[in-house]
Formats: C-alpha cells, structure tokens, sequence
C-alpha cells in the first residue's frame, strides 16, 4: 500500500530518503487518479524496499502540490536524494511508472 504523504511528513519520508520516491499527486474527485491509483499501490509492493511510493491528495495538502508546480492530476513525480528526476502527467498505463522506477532507481 503507498504512504500517504502529508504536509507534516513529506519532508522527513520523501525529501529526506535514501531511496527513489515516487509520489502520485490526486484528488478523489478526480476519474483519472482513481484509475492510476490502483496502480501506484501496486507498485507500491513490487517495489517495497527498492523505491518509497506514496499519494498526496491535493484538496488536502495543496502546499506540497504547489512545492513541485503541479497544475494538473494525476500528476506523478520522481524524487532522488530529495531532488525532481522525472515528472509524467495524466493517466498512464502501469508498465510506463514502472519503466520510470527502473530507471531512476
């Protein structure tokens, strides 16, 4: 299951990790993120130990939404060593989050 990031603790588990993190920017009004979702806690297993995967609804932590420019959901970023490696917007198939988690980590 992905971590749910929230403004108190994105720093100290996404900024902060040793490890590649993927976040997934959603709100649960939103159809596509309902349908990337699914996927995100997915990987959030297959990666377990590899990657951090995790969620920040939007509606409430805009702060962190706003820390990485998001203007559009499902927006899903990459972070390494707390830094922005690789960003995809929209809804996107599963293999192609995997490809960026293989490739970043």
């Amino acid at each position: 299951m992905a971590v749910e990031f929230t403004e108190e603790n994105f720093d100290a588990l996404a900024i902060k990790s040793d490890k590649l993190v993927m976040v997934d920017f959603w709100a649960e009004w939103c159809g596509p993120c309902r349908m990337v979702g699914p996927h995100v806690d997915e990987l959030a297993t297959e990666y377990d130990g590899k990657a951090l995967v995790g969620k920040v609804n939007v509606d409430l932590h805009g702060g962190i939404a706003a820390q990485f420019g998001v203007r559009n959901i499902p927006t899903i970023v990459f972070l390494k060593n707390g830094e922005l490696v690789d960003k995809v917007v929209g809804a996107v198939p599963k293999d192609q989050l995997a490809e960026k988690l293989d490739a970043n980590i």
